[in-house]
């Protein structure tokens, strides 16, 4: 196995991670949005991951193992109904749809997305700074 498919393996991580960063985002900004009809309600979105086993192009030997972003799921629950009659959004009997996104769950899914990207940089840092050594041993 080359040296060197660590550096794809972290970063197909870190590119799975911004994917994830950026659901989150789309989520948290969409938390208050309403809608008057339950089915145009905006619904939280979640990434699947799933494990590759790819030959990178130009290698040769075992494959290696990366990370893909096989799709975007929405989230199955059902949008909140609130009684706004007020709201010119608000269908014939006065209720607005609320997204099915919960604020603090969405908050914990970005703080591990975001631990998980910091520890594939440090994954390719310290195998840069390995790399370099073993590259020093010869001078």
């Amino acid at each position: 196995m080359s040296s060197f498919r660590v550096f794809d393996i972290a970063g197909s991580g870190m590119s799975a991670q911004s994917v994830r960063l950026n659901t989150v985002a789309s989520n948290l900004a969409n938390a208050e949005s309403v809608s008057g009809d339950a089915k145009t309600a905006y619904r939280a979105r979640h990434p699947v991951f799933e494990a590759v086993r790819a030959q990178l192009a130009g290698q040769q030997g075992d494959p290696g193992t990366a990370v893909r972003v096989a799709g975007i799921a929405e989230d199955t629950r059902a949008p909140e109904m609130r009684y706004q009659p007020g709201n010119p959004l608000a269908n014939a009997d006065g209720y607005v749809f609320a997204p099915n996104v919960n604020a603090v769950e969405e908050m914990v899914d970005m703080i591990s997305a975001s631990r998980a990207y910091q520890n594939n940089v440090e994954i390719m840092n310290t195998s840069k700074d390995l790399l370099l050594a073993t590259l020093r041993l010869g001078q």
